[in-house]
């Protein structure tokens, strides 16, 4: 199957690749402006919201760099080639800012309770909050991280090729970086301290962006 091409892939690319950058930068950013500017809060505890948060976004972007890291070896794309190790890169490097907040709080990296507790619990106005579909529940200890593909998918993405493997892709990414979102959110509902605060707001602009780039992306590939 002949792999469908944008009208100007090359002009979305380098616009993806400015805004990953541009990424990187904001979270470097936030980590040091949360540093050197923000309000003096006391450390977090272990199952502190930014503990939490810490540890299951690690997880959360572990994953996309193995989706990530896959399909550049099912497709020959250069588009979703650079979009993908872009991805793999940013998350990396966010996976590895969270991994050192938890080495500066002195808390160890695995969860003394079940995934997503934090996200559960209620947020700094003594509200419930649910970040997903209108009306869906609030999230549930231990239950799959939002956005997060399941062990199924993951496999199928390594049995494609093409174009086939490249909307699959996109389609899980979509949903992850939503996923990711979602949790940033929750984040921000539940801390006010200063460097967590600042990763999780740029995250959600980078990958608000992110989305937007993937969804023309797969719109091209239909």
């Amino acid at each position: 199957m002949a792999q469908a091409k944008s009208a100007d892939p090359g002009l979305r690319t380098r616009r993806f690749i400015a805004a990953a950058a541009a990424g990187i930068l904001l979270l470097a950013g936030a980590f040091a402006a949360g540093r050197i500017t923000g309000p003096q809060v006391g450390t977090p505890d272990t199952t502190s919201a930014e503990a939490g948060f810490a540890r299951d976004m690690q997880v959360h972007h572990q994953q996309a760099v193995e989706l990530s890291m896959t399909v550049r070896d099912l497709t020959t794309d250069d588009e979703v080639r650079r979009l993908a190790f872009d991805i793999a890169l940013g998350q990396s490097q966010g996976a590895g800012q969270l991994y050192g907040y938890l080495v500066e709080w002195k808390l160890p990296q695995n969860s003394p309770e079940p995934s997503m507790t934090w996200m559960a619990r209620p947020g700094l106005d003594g509200a419930t909050h649910s970040h997903g579909a209108a009306g869906s529940p609030a999230h549930v200890p231990g239950s799959p991280m939002p956005g997060l593909a399941t062990p199924a998918q993951v496999a199928k993405l390594a049995t494609l090729h093409g174009v086939e493997a490249e909307r699959f892709y996109l389609t899980l990414m979509i949903a992850h970086h939503q996923g990711g979102i979602e949790m940033a959110q929750a984040l921000l509902d539940r801390s006010i301290y200063p460097s967590v605060v600042g990763f999780a707001r740029a995250m959600i602009s980078v990958q608000t962006s992110e989305i937007q780039t993937m969804k023309a992306m797969l719109a091209a590939r239909s």
